[in-house]
């Protein structure tokens, strides 16, 4: 059964140390150092960095042997994928005693439960890294390795007391993630995206192309999606801005996202997707669902990776050239990363307008630029000044955001596209940010400000009944 799997096949125990006759086991993903005979007979490799392994503790220890018990006395406490939580918990409890009152060991009540909640979630969870799922200020969870793992809190990176037993059981805990979802990772698939049951990102990468051992990247998302107050409220742009994104947004016009990695696109793109009318039918296409839409008519499409034999692949190309027979009233691509940049275009421009887009760029025009190299991924055979034309007639808008270097995440410019003069794109911003320096404490100082520039989708927004008033975009207008 599911649990028994579980059990036998997951203890959490890391290797004993080696005696002093016999040559430590290697440790999962590492190569072993070669006599000094065969390293003279093959050629020099590069040399691998050894994880520490620290010996195994009293906790560790009683965990294995209770971790034995259950696995001995399953069929008889009928254990199996059906069992409830606490049922599961009480048997462990059980366990924990009879291995307890075995070695006339004595645990405080406090020790006890918490044994208790390690083994379970070393069963069942994902292992030590649980509690820090469960706190809602880590915003992100990095493993590099067994024996290192750091968290972001508040746009910070620290890193932790929490640790693996050994790095095969980092891999047991990553095989649990991705097998959840119908995925695999193994040594013909060393790399892989997932998700969380909560939604959370996953990114995972074992040996051999994870030198030191395998890592494990766990990009959480808020149980209470963030509103746009909160992102006026944390800095990240004006209430002026969110009203000028509100009017385009309800306008349909095609905006895309850009900023770099952990900059904060997707949440912005979750932002910007509330004010769509609920009454509209949206189809999100991603890598890895991730996206949380408050809507009730969204169908979410997800790609997937080859199978075993290299078929059955199906990339965000075809999902996006599927969708467009779905009827959608708008298409969100979580982000766009190859070929699908050119069917993405071409559905803005054959009437699905309002679509929204994520891209990783620098600036708006690096933007640009990469929509651009990346139609010509599609294999299409295009000149260039067609593909330009194409972005300038599709996207309306482009938002570009940044993680400053104090942790925070601010939109730090609004720029419009207003067409082509000669073979050159023509942008033109209507909000930036402007920094005026660093404060005592370390945190950027700046304000966002209008540019004075009237955007030309204004009229546009006007005709379709939203009229914006004259002063948002006036130098000075507001403060």
């Amino acid at each position: 059964m599911f649990l028994r799997n579980r059990l036998k096949g997951e203890p959490p125990v890391p290797a004993m140390p080696a005696t002093s006759n016999a040559a430590a086991a290697p440790h999962p993903g590492m190569r072993q150092e070669s006599s000094p005979e065969n390293r003279a007979a093959t050629p020099s490799k590069m040399p691998v960095r050894q994880a520490s392994r620290p010996p195994m503790d009293s906790q560790t220890e009683l965990k294995s042997k209770v971790h034995r018990l259950l696995v001995e006395n399953m069929r008889s406490q009928n254990l199996d994928e059906t069992s409830s939580p606490d049922t599961i918990k009480e048997a462990i409890r059980h366990g924990l005693e009879q291995v307890l009152a075995d070695e006339n060991r004595l645990l405080s009540r406090v020790e006890r439960d918490r044994l208790v909640e390690d083994l379970y979630d070393d069963m069942l969870g994902l292992g030590p890294i649980e509690p820090l799922l469960a706190d809602d200020s880590v915003s992100e969870v990095m493993v590099n390795g067994p024996h290192s793992v750091y968290i972001e809190r508040n746009g910070r990176i620290e890193k932790t007391d929490v640790t693996f037993s050994d790095g095969a059981h980092l891999i047991r805990v990553i095989d649990r993630i991705v097998s959840r979802v119908g995925r695999r990772i193994d040594e013909s698939s060393p790399m892989c995206d997932a998700r969380l049951q909560n939604g959370s990102r996953v990114n995972a990468i074992i040996p051999p192309l994870a030198i030191d051992g395998a890592a494990l990247t766990i990009r959480k998302f808020r149980k209470d999606p963030l509103k746009v107050d909160s992102l006026v409220e944390y800095g990240s742009l004006t209430d002026p801005m969110a009203s000028f994104l509100k009017g385009c947004v309800e306008a349909r016009l095609n905006v895309l996202i850009s900023g770099g990695t952990g900059s904060g696109k997707t949440t912005l793109l979750n932002v910007l997707s509330s004010f769509i009318p609920s009454n509209e039918r949206l189809i999100t296409i991603e890598d890895a669902a991730e996206l949380q839409l408050q809507q009730d008519h969204v169908i979410r499409l997800e790609t997937r990776p080859a199978n075993v034999e290299g078929a059955g692949r199906v990339d965000q190309a075809e999902l996006v050239r599927n969708s467009l027979r779905m009827r959608p009233d708008r298409i969100i691509l979580g982000e766009i990363r190859g070929g699908e940049a050119l069917a993405m275009l071409q559905a803005m421009n054959t009437g699905h307008e309002g679509s929204l887009a994520t891209i990783h760029a620098n600036t708006t025009r690096d933007a640009l630029a990469r929509l651009e190299t990346m139609v010509l991924m599609a294999g299409m055979d295009l000149p260039l000044r067609a593909i330009r034309e194409q972005m300038a007639s599709a996207i309306n808008l482009i938002l570009q955001i940044e993680r400053s270097t104090d942790g925070g995440r601010r939109v730090t410019s609004i720029t419009e596209v207003v067409g082509m003069e000669g073979d050159i794109l023509q942008l033109q911003d209507i909000y930036t940010y402007v920094r005026e320096g660093v404060d005592e404490n370390g945190r950027l100082v700046g304000a966002h400000r209008p540019t004075g520039i009237r955007p030309k989708c204004a009229d546009q927004l006007r005709l379709k009944g939203i009229p914006l008033p004259v002063d948002l975009f006036q130098i000075g207008g507001w403060a």
